[in-house]
């Protein structure tokens, strides 16, 4: 399948397809197909082996076992990719859509961890994460009429936050990833980062066609070659990893039962189908393809399926990676195929640790640095898509203000709902997820309840909506 090179106006690239076929089903050479994947493993990789190092180590691992929970969150991170991209049946979005280990649920596991102790704490996990994704695959078609909710003025105060929400993410990292750690926030980590981000920007610049779409990739080799010499990057994960290893289902015992433990995970799987919804959705409109309910039914339901199969092979709950969708913006490359590759390389480095170790050497700054890029480009996309929901109406600007305030909170104070039951903890810790609910509750207020439903405004919303999903 040909593809072609459109030329854009700001002077980049875009791979749209051949003539007839969406550049979403546009299949590219092996070798770009393969690097323009790996581009979306690293990017993703951080937020992949985060929540299994935080969860292991609260359980208290052995660094083997630790070992052995993080293969198996890339390898389930993998095959949850492969079937949203690739899709079977009804079960997929086919949209290039990454899927990982969501860290929604990290607080939860280590509660269950406390409160069951080390020896038992996986086992409940695993048993609460599969009734999660069970509800999770069985609430999807029902969950996805939410749609009309999420006008471009919702939509676009999501995608905005999805962006400003990660950011503080990528500041982490440019500073060492671990507070606390040696070096964590010194001048070489910073540099680094800077380092990184000046290459991205300037291959973004500079270069032309698929090497300009690859400048991310290329900022991360010249982070990650120059913190050699900083000390930052070394290669003794390398050395101490294990070339193959198969994964062995329920490794830490068959999945227990628990209804607390059952309860706060499939509140924590509400909230990671909010944010998918809004993942789809900003998706949609970033490829021009815009995610109808049929598109984030199927989902939902890969999102359900992949979460409840996943403890099997001792993963957690999957959920869309928002990260990547910057990767998207920022490349131009819209092929599903591409994603689909990189969950492919996700599944092998599951299976071959030792090439997960080699992933694993770009350091945290280096990360941090291309972040900054990534995540700012999904702001961008949703203050573009603000800019064309018609903030010239009242209504419409105090929604956006209200509901981007709200959605900052948790990330300028994570401490602010810590007096809050449980329940509500979840669901505002998450920036994406209150500012999505408060934008969701105003557009109800403001174009769906009594009088106005009957508005102009009300009508030009609907009517947005209608455009944005076709069926």
């Amino acid at each position: 399948m040909a593809i072609r090179t459109t030329r854009t106006t700001d002077g980049g690239s875009t791979l749209t397809g051949p003539p007839g076929v969406h550049p979403v089903d546009g299949l590219l050479p092996p070798v770009k197909l393969f690097t323009t994947g790996l581009q979306h493993v690293a990017a993703m990789y951080a937020g992949v082996v985060a929540p299994p190092l935080i969860v292991g180590a609260g359980v208290g691992l052995s660094p083997a076992e630790l070992a052995l929970l993080i293969s198996a969150s890339l390898f389930t991170a993998g095959l949850a990719t492969l079937l949203q991209t690739l899709g079977v049946w009804r079960i997929g979005a086919r949209l290039p859509f990454v899927n990982g280990v969501s860290f929604a649920g990290v607080a939860p596991m280590l509660a269950i961890a406390k409160e069951h102790g080390p020896k038992d704490a996986l086992p409940v996990v695993f048993g609460a994460v599969i009734v999660a994704g069970i509800l999770c695959f069985l609430a999807a078609p029902y969950f996805c009429r939410l749609i009309r909710f999420f006008p471009p003025v919702v939509q676009g105060t999501v995608i905005t936050l999805i962006g400003v929400s990660l950011l503080p993410v990528a500041v982490n990292w440019a500073r060492g990833g671990t507070p606390g750690a040696p070096g964590y926030g010194s001048v070489r980590a910073i540099g680094l980062a800077a380092l990184t981000l000046v290459a991205v920007v300037l291959g973004n610049r500079l270069l032309r066609g698929f090497w300009q779409q690859l400048s991310l990739l290329l900022g991360l080799a010249v982070g990650t070659l120059a913190a050699f010499p900083l000390h930052l990057a070394d290669f003794g994960s390398v050395g101490n990893a294990q070339v193959f290893a198969l994964p062995s289902p329920f490794h830490f015992g068959a999945p227990a039962f628990d209804a607390a433990a059952i309860v706060s995970l499939c509140i924590v799987m509400v909230v990671s189908m909010t944010e998918s919804t809004a993942d789809m959705l900003a998706l949609g409109r970033i490829v021009d393809r815009p995610a109808d309910e049929r598109t984030l039914a199927a989902g939902l339901r890969a999102d359900g399926l992949a979460t409840a199969v996943s403890p099997v092979f001792n993963g957690f709950a999957c959920s869309a990676f928002a990260q990547n969708i910057g990767l998207v913006a920022l490349t131009g490359i819209r092929s599903r195929f591409v994603v689909a590759a990189g969950g492919g390389i996700l599944v092998l480095l599951g299976l071959f640790p030792v090439l997960g170790s080699l992933v694993s050497l770009v350091p945290a700054p280096v990360l941090g640095g291309a972040g900054i890029v990534l995540f700012g480009t999904v702001a961008a996309s949703g203050i573009r898509t603000l800019a064309e929901a018609g903030l010239e109406s009242g209504a419409n600007t105090i929604l956006v203000s209200v509901s981007l305030g709200v959605g900052i909170i948790p990330i300028a104070v994570p401490t602010f709902y810590d007096a809050f039951p449980e329940a509500v903890r979840t669901l505002m810790h998450s920036g994406i997820s209150a500012g999505c609910v408060a934008a969701v509750l105003l557009n109800l207020l403001f174009h769906h309840v009594g009088a106005a439903r009957r508005s102009p405004t009300a009508e030009a919303a609907g009517a947005a909506v209608s455009t944005a999903t076709p069926s």
